[in-house]
């Protein structure tokens, strides 16, 4: 991809990258003036910001938190101070690279623009998260029965395999076949059935989602991811880049950009 670079006499370097490519540019009159396709344009005096040859651009920022390079942290929030909201995509780590959050989710609380970290979660799941918190085993299951749709995966309830309190609605099933080192999508849960003394202990299955597929055998082992969105557990690793964009028109200003780091406890 072509830049057009400026250099600053103050910082000694090069600190902004602009998305117009003029074919000749020069600076008189203190305006500064550049020529593409036998056009002149002069430069800052048109209200409509990063509007370029008749071409809307963003504005982009790319920096990164490295706070204790040496710990691994979880990055829950981005806060911005400044006079508008940024999108922030992508967000990533040495250890993940699916966290962005979208424009319209920053909240202003005591003029800052915060928002949580969300993660892509791509479906299924990269090789990358199966080492994550979102991802729990439960055990092999008893049988698996039903149509596609509604698929039931049951579980033992003597000796009892618990599914547990922490699987939801909306989570992703997946499964493993012998020797149990690749998982495999299942699909999408949409119902979660614990009732011992009737002998029930099951999820339902949505595998008609797409990757989703039915266990060939009745004793696969199970596993679930949670739903990556809506949990918000943000984005681990040693470090987090990000890259925050605008599309605003008309100016805007960002003084600093903050996370709400902890250290991860694994």
């Amino acid at each position: 991809m072509e830049y057009t670079l400026t250099y600053s006499d103050s910082v000694q370097g090069w600190p902004s990258f602009y998305s117009y490519i003029p074919d000749w540019m020069i600076g008189m009159n203190n305006y500064f003036y550049t020529f593409k396709g036998g056009n002149i344009y002069r430069h800052n005096v048109n209200a409509t910001r990063n509007n370029f040859y008749g071409e809307q651009f963003t504005s982009q920022i790319t920096s990164v938190f490295n706070t204790s390079p040496l710990e691994n942290k979880l990055f829950k929030t981005i806060a911005l101070q400044g006079d508008d909201a940024w999108e922030a995509v992508p967000i990533e780590t040495d250890i993940q690279n699916s966290g962005y959050i979208e424009k319209a989710w920053f909240e202003k609380k005591e003029q800052v623009y915060f928002a949580f970290i969300r993660n892509s979660g791509d479906v299924p799941a990269g090789t990358d998260e199966y080492a994550l918190r979102s991802l729990n085993g439960i055990g092999r299951s008893q049988s698996v029965t039903g149509p596609a749709a509604s698929t039931e995966i049951n579980f033992s309830i003597s000796p009892l395999i618990a599914i547990g309190s922490i699987a939801s609605v909306g989570d992703y099933l997946y499964y493993s076949l012998p020797p149990y080192t690749a998982p495999v999508l299942c699909g999408e849960i949409t119902n979660i059935v614990q009732n011992y003394p009737a002998g029930d202990n099951y999820f339902v299955v949505d595998t008609t989602i797409t990757g989703g597929s039915v266990p060939p055998i009745a004793d696969a082992y199970f596993l679930y991811i949670k739903n990556s969105v809506a949990e918000s557990h943000g984005v681990l690793g040693h470090y987090c880049l990000f890259t925050l964009e605008n599309d605003n028109t008309a100016k805007v200003e960002l003084f600093a950009a903050e996370s709400e780091v902890m250290k991860s406890f694994p």
